[in-house]
């Protein structure tokens, strides 16, 4: 199933499938190790939900919501 990473369940897991959004972000998030291929889990969410904390590539990223929005994942069933 394809969904976005702001629309995780705490401990879902999933692949990076592709990365959009506006040049600043899309480089932001290229540089912290958001790239297709990646294997990324939801770890925590804040209590109004934003940030999110992710485990990606052995380890801990705090990314905002809209962030999130920009990552196209592959959700393992």
């Amino acid at each position: 199933m394809i969904k976005t990473l702001d629309s995780f369940a705490i401990g879902e897991k999933g692949v990076i499938k592709s990365v959009s959004g506006e040049g600043k972000i899309r480089r932001r998030l290229f540089d912290m190790g958001v790239t297709p291929g990646a294997e990324v889990m939801l770890r925590k969410r804040a209590p109004l939900g934003d940030p999110i904390e992710v485990t990606l590539r052995g380890y801990e990223l705090t990314l905002r919501k809209t962030e999130a929005a920009c990552v196209l994942t592959e959700v393992e069933e």
